[in-house]
Formats: C-alpha cells, structure tokens, sequence
C-alpha cells in the first residue's frame, strides 16, 4: 500500500526542500525524517508516518512547495 506523504503546515504557504535524507529503496521506521522543509521562520524535519519501503520521491532539493502539498 502507497502512502503519499504531504508537506506539514509551518506557518507559512510555501516552504522549499532544503534536504532529502532518504532515497527510491530506502527501509524506513515510522518517525523516521524523511525529508527536510524550510519556511520564513522555520524549518523541520518531514517524518514517516508509518515503517516502510521508499518506491518514489516526488520533489528535488531545492523545489518550493505548497504547504499541504
């Protein structure tokens, strides 16, 4: 089963990929960071919501996105 993981509300509306810690293949742990987000005031760490395989990444470091996207 996919599971799609969406960018957490930080404040802002768009906040850009500053770090992908995790690559296609990759076992994760539940809580495990996945990738790292950047606003105007903040930054944080996107955890895995549930253990699993990596089957794809869908941004680029650098990529702005919207929050919930």
């Amino acid at each position: 089963m996919a599971i799609e993981i969406k960018v957490p509300d930080i404040g802002t509306d768009e906040v850009e990929i500053t770090e992908i810690l995790v690559k296609v293949g990759d076992k994760v742990e539940a809580e495990q960071s996945l990738i790292t987000v950047e606003g105007d005031k903040a930054s944080m760490e996107v955890p895995a919501p549930f253990a699993g395989t990596v089957k794809e990444i869908k941004v680029n470091t650098g990529d702005k996105v919207s929050t919930g996207s």
